[in-house]
């Protein structure tokens, strides 16, 4: 993120404080604490065998666990999240994502541009009905004919909080869910939303993020930094 880019997300947060509380209530994924969600072992990994991005790293992640990796650009934050999302086989060691996973890469992939926020809801969650998706969407600010927007006319912020409503306003969300630099295109609504959902969501919480106030917010509790050991 530019400095220009964390002073507006700085000033947006700041404004947030002012206004009421924005909160959001979603279905339970029903992950429990004793569940090993994701474990990584001895991993070795990039785009050249004879230069790794990875040198034998390891990770676990037990129950409701929100972790952030962090470390400078160049470390392999996102090499490792192509790693655990599947994008990318390691060169050595083993990979396993042991729950329902949902991944949001920073242009929110999983959503397809041509069509609406409800049908791209409707598409990942079949079996809801026109009720819930509707209710599932308005959590996340998009009311009424706001849902029918075509997802390519977007922006950023509203991207984000697009996907994450079709992610976790299912039945059942996902019980991991992977966040690639959440706050790059936030604006004044979009970080509310977004905060507020991820505080309400009680699964296992991945996120990639040089964003400290950020991190704060939705209760991060372990951090990883490329290259050294799990810290508090």
């Amino acid at each position: 993120m530019t400095g220009e880019a964390k002073a507006d997300v700085a000033d947006a947060r700041r404004r947030i404080e002012v206004l009421d509380p924005f909160t959001v209530s979603l279905p339970s994924t029903g992950l429990v604490a004793s569940r090993t969600v994701l474990r990584l072992d001895k991993v070795t990994a990039g785009y050249a065998s004879d230069a790794p991005v990875l040198s034998d790293l390891s990770l676990t992640m037990t129950g409701p666990e929100r972790l952030a990796i962090i470390g400078s650009n160049g470390t392999g934050k996102t090499t490792l999240l192509s790693v655990i999302t599947g994008g990318l086989a390691p060169f050595s060691g083993s990979v396993r994502v042991e729950v329902p996973c949902a991944f949001l890469d920073q242009k929110v992939s999983l959503l397809q541009p041509q069509l609406s926020i409800r049908d791209n809801f409707m598409r990942l969650n079949p079996e809801a009905s026109e009720n819930a998706c509707r209710a599932a969407l308005a959590r996340f600010m998009f009311r009424g004919d706001a849902s029918l927007r075509q997802v390519g006319q977007l922006s950023g912020g509203q991207m984000l909080r697009a996907g994450l409503a079709c992610v976790l306003g299912g039945e059942r969300p996902p019980q991991l869910l992977i966040l690639d630099e959440p706050t790059n295109h936030l604006d004044l609504d979009s970080i509310a939303a977004v905060e507020a959902g991820l505080v309400a969501y009680d699964g296992a919480l991945l996120v990639v993020s040089h964003d400290e106030a950020f991190l704060e917010a939705i209760g991060i509790t372990r951090r990883f930094l490329l290259g050294a050991p799990l810290g508090a």
